[in-house]
């Protein structure tokens, strides 16, 4: 793992040798930084920044040794340039990131959640960057201690986690233009992790992210921004890992490409969600390998009104996942529900877990673990509103069975129990047990499912899918264990069992 960081680190230098060439360098030792890991720095960095930029810009040069400072705010032309050895350490007072002033932002519904404070800024910035072989800590555990104890004198805190307003973020880069991040570790954020809005020309490359300092650790958040390409990165997160965000009707996240990432995550390895205001198109996601995750490999949400088109997601490895898929439209918002199609998902492989996953977690930090079978791929939308079309080709799915069957549960009658939970947070577990160990599908239409293997290492009483309330299903080489291939039909729902797919199919009432 080391020998490939420091390979990262030298492609990502040598990206640069034509800018760092006519680029001028200015080294904050030179203006007033103290490398004892104790001195404040916030104020020299931040100066030298504003410098370069008013100066038409330049490379501001982190040298090896460990800096302490608050929140930065990036300048256009400027690149914050971390060399190796160097350590930019986050100071645990959160009085020290100030929020983000950002005049003329677009209005946004959803305004609990998404807080403008970060160790690194940036605000209507052209051509800034922050690049190297350096770090970038930003203490989150040890912040957050300090923020609870704040808020407990000050009789503001609520039980389980401080809100994430209260947590600044690692990076709050929000409507730059031609944003640069490559080479750097970032890590231990007490909120989310590198949150980029509205930003148009966006590449990140070549990163590791380590953010499992707390509760809520999200790695990349992708917020309605234009023009993106995600590669070769390393993302460890406590919450979900890459987050494609839409919080603002008037917006969508356009033209996005991610690919050749690894992945350990706690909540949702790929995520569309929950935030979906505006929508999201052009997005193609490929050669993704997933190492855990406890919610689901790949998450489609649209509950908040938004829209989908041409979404490609391919050449997915999901290893000891809680689920390989979870599509679904709700209507949190309170307006017209959204909608989820145009989309194709293939060639994915996902070992789904028995057990918890994220086991550098801290006991105290862990998701909600209470009791239940494995849950099932899922693809579910409202009466009257249908999740699809979707095209699945190419999916294997491995489950473990080892199923507990609970007293007197029988899962035809908790078919009749599932609650439409229009408003709730769209995340697999929130239907609680499902009638099936396989797929579940309710108000979808138009799926069409080619190639796709259900694999059961032990025993599941369960059946292996149901269809509820769905129009135009086509099964085409789908294959499920000969002992337990049915598939339960209700509420006239219509199936097409083609060439290559062997089944039980039952109508029920």
């Amino acid at each position: 793992m080391k020998m490939q960081i420091k390979m990262l680190c030298g492609l990502a230098l040598s990206l640069f040798v034509a800018t760092a060439a006519t680029a001028k360098d200015y080294n904050i030792v030179d203006y007033g930084a103290i490398a004892d890991g104790k001195t404040l720095n916030t104020n020299a960095i931040q100066q030298l920044i504003d410098r370069v930029s008013a100066e038409g810009g330049g490379r501001v040069i982190v040298p090896k040794g460990t800096f302490l400072t608050g929140g930065l705010q990036l300048k256009s032309n400027v690149d914050l340039h971390l060399e190796k050895g160097s350590v930019l350490l986050g100071s645990t007072n959160s009085a020290d990131y100030r929020k983000l002033e950002t005049p003329g932002r677009p209005y946004t519904e959803k305004q609990d959640d998404n807080a403008q404070m970060g160790m690194i800024r940036a605000y209507r910035a052209e051509n800034a960057a922050v690049t190297g072989c350096g770090t970038i800590d930003e203490q989150g555990r040890e912040m957050v201690i300090n923020i609870n104890e704040r808020l407990f004198k000050k009789r503001e805190i609520t039980a389980g986690r401080p809100r994430e307003t209260y947590r600044p973020k690692l990076f709050y880069i929000s409507s730059c233009r031609n944003f640069k991040l490559e080479g750097v570790f970032t890590k231990n954020s007490p909120g989310w992790g590198l949150s980029f809005e509205l930003c148009n020309g966006l590449t990140i490359k070549g990163i590791k992210v380590y953010n499992r300092a707390y509760w809520n650790n999200d790695g990349i958040d992708i917020d309605d921004c234009t023009n993106v390409r995600i590669t070769k990165c390393d993302i460890t997160s406590g919450d979900d890992a890459i987050c494609l965000k839409s919080y603002y009707t008037q917006f969508a996240v356009d033209n996005v490409y991610i690919a050749d990432c690894k992945i350990h995550g706690t909540g949702n390895a790929i995520k569309f969600g929950s935030a979906t205001f505006g929508g999201f198109r052009n997005v193609v996601i490929k050669n993704i390998h997933i190492y855990e995750a406890y919610h689901s490999a790949i998450a489609l949400q649209a509950v908040d009104g938004c829209s989908y088109k041409n979404i490609r997601i391919e050449n997915i490895k999901a290893e000891n996942v809680g689920n390989a898929l979870f599509v679904r439209i709700g209507n949190r918002a309170g307006e017209k529900p959204g909608s989820i199609g145009d989309i194709v998902i293939r060639n994915v492989t996902a070992s789904i877990s028995y057990h918890r996953t994220g086991i550098d977690y801290g006991r105290t930090l862990k998701p909600d673990n209470a009791y239940h079978d494995v849950f099932p791929a899922s693809i579910t939308g409202l009466a009257g509103y249908n999740a699809g079309p979707i095209l699945i080709e190419n999916f294997r799915i491995n489950f473990p069975g080892r199923d507990a069957r609970l007293k007197d549960f029988d899962p035809m009658k908790r078919l009749y129990k599932i609650r439409e939970l229009p408003k709730d947070y769209p995340e697999d577990s929130m239907f609680g047990e499902l009638p099936t160990w396989g797929l579940y599908m309710r108000h979808a239409q138009d799926i069409t499912l080619k190639n796709v293997t259900f694999n059961l290492d032990g025993r599941d009483f369960r059946p292996a899918m149901v269809l509820d309330d769905t129009k135009n299903i086509t099964l085409e080489g789908v294959k499920m264990p000969d002992n337990n291939n049915m598939i339960v039909v209700r509420a006239n729902a219509s199936v097409s069992v083609g060439k290559g797919t062997k089944a039980n199919v039952k109508h029920v009432e």
